[in-house]
């Protein structure tokens, strides 16, 4: 156990360490099948907890890692024996309904933040799902269900409050430490812990979306992707091929046959809406079809803070997904011995794709299709086998291009790190980091270690 020095006497937070009963359940994080024993977790009270604990692990020469929601797909919001810095007790919101912005502290999920704001007709773009913590959206990028309308959520991203290596309290936007707001929009947890966020609102009351259920077949895959692209960009879609699951308003006699199973929003217009929405629905007889007007907010289901989904991802860039590449989704969706299995595909572009690609860390501007491969499974035993299926499978279907995102990245190694900050973008990392972290004291996440000429 890790004994605090006389430097940690002024946190106001909560220190829980192995002998403390709330133990394992401050510990866990969203994947079930991490499973790591830090010496202490703090759970920050405010930004001055959050220096005197990266002075501690100075001091004491202890790896940090830092969490907000836990999603982090490589499990770096906790390490064996070291420390976890926790803000997920940092919950402030100040919302400024008439300036459209507002400052959020990045212990908030993306849910709690979109509900405060539908209070005011208002949203800021996340991802879709409402417990994923905001500091490590923001950070990687988020690409969610305004993305086409609004851009992603460093597109809306005005300003941040970091505490650095040093302790040092920055605030940081277009003119103050440009560089380091450049690398905060993309480059994640890199440069410092992001105590607050200041974002822009924008007007998103009623919309129309839901869930679709489509029936799989090669030619519904390829045309969902077509029509996607091709839609108004008010209109964003999430959507994942899988077996159906056994949801009580799936029929029955539909249980694990593929489908397409789809989130959809077109923020604007309801008629328009009405009409956007309408070719998604010809292409086959729908499962499920939950479409209808009804507020953003709702998009975000409510979820057991218990779920820990034990599986293995792979995340890809692709330009099109065809006839031919939706044949060989649904063949390995039919091979994998996973209980649950899945190919999810975002369809960009628009806003986001207006967006220069080196005016953020995030350097893919111009991709038209993110993709994630997925196997749940329960038996760890048996993960070697789903790690090959999902690998061998997100290798097809990149076709041989490495670039990655690194919101979805697993712990991959440097060179898929490298994939997601392709070229200049790498080396402009570097320096950033070594002008605010040269000793690499953050270096639980997708890490681009501080340049040394």
């Amino acid at each position: 156990m890790l004994s605090f020095p006389r430097s940690a006497q002024t946190i106001k937070g909560d220190i829980i360490t192995p002998d403390h009963a709330g133990y394992d359940q401050a510990r866990a994080v969203f994947l079930g099948a991490i499973d790591r024993r830090p010496g202490t977790i703090v759970r920050a009270a405010d930004a001055s907890d959050v220096a005197a604990v990266i002075a501690v692990a100075r001091e004491t020469g202890s790896a940090l890692a830092v969490r907000s929601g836990g999603h982090s797909p490589a499990g770096h919001g906790v390490i064996d024996d070291g420390i976890v810095l926790d803000v997920s007790a940092m919950k402030r919101l100040e919302i400024d309904a008439e300036r459209r912005t507002a400052w959020a502290d990045t212990g908030l999920t993306a849910g709690e933040y979109t509900a405060a704001a539908a209070e005011h007709g208002l949203a800021t773009g996340f991802g879709d799902a409402g417990s994923v913590g905001l500091g490590g959206i923001t950070l990687a990028g988020g690409i969610g269900l305004l993305v086409r309308k609004h851009g992603m959520t460093i597109d809306d991203l005005l300003a941040a409050e970091i505490v650095t290596a040093d302790g040092e309290h920055l605030r940081v936007d277009a003119d103050h430490h440009a560089d380091l707001f450049w690398a905060l929009r993309g480059g994640g947890g890199n440069f410092g812990v992001v105590t607050r966020l200041q974002f822009r609102l924008h007007e998103v009351d009623t919309i129309v979306g839901g869930m679709l259920f489509l029936p799989a077949t090669p030619e519904v895959i390829a045309g969902f992707v077509t029509e996607a692209d091709a839609a108004p960009e008010e209109l964003s879609t999430i959507a994942n091929v899988m077996p159906a699951p056994p949801m009580p308003f799936v029929p029955p006699e539909d249980h694990g046959r593929p489908v397409v199973m789809a989130m959809v929003v077109y923020a604007g217009d309801v008629e328009a809406g009405e009409r956007a929405v309408a070719p998604f629905r010809t292409l086959a007889e729908p499962v499920v079809d939950m479409l209808r007007p009804m507020p953003y907010a709702e998009m975000y289901h409510p979820v057991d803070p218990n779920y820990r989904p034990v599986a293995v991802t792979r995340t890809i860039f692709a330009d099109t997904i065809g006839v031919e590449a939706a044949e060989t989704i649904l063949e390995r969706i039919e091979a994998s011995t996973a209980p649950t299995q899945a190919v999810q595909l975002r369809v960009l572009g628009g806003a986001m794709a207006r967006v220069p690609a080196d005016a953020t860390a995030f350097a893919h501007r111009e991709r038209r299709i993110l993709g994630n491969v997925v196997a749940m499974y329960g038996d760890p035993e048996e993960r070697p086998i789903h790690d090959a299926w999902v690998a061998d499978l997100a290798s097809e279907l990149r076709g041989g291009d490495p670039a990655a995102y690194a919101g979805f990245l697993g712990d991959e190694g440097e060179e898929r790190a490298r994939a997601a900050y392709p070229g200049a973008t790498w080396e402009r990392l570097a320096a950033v980091k070594a002008a605010y972290d040269p000793e690499n004291v953050f270096r639980l996440n997708q890490n681009v270690p501080p340049a040394t000429d």
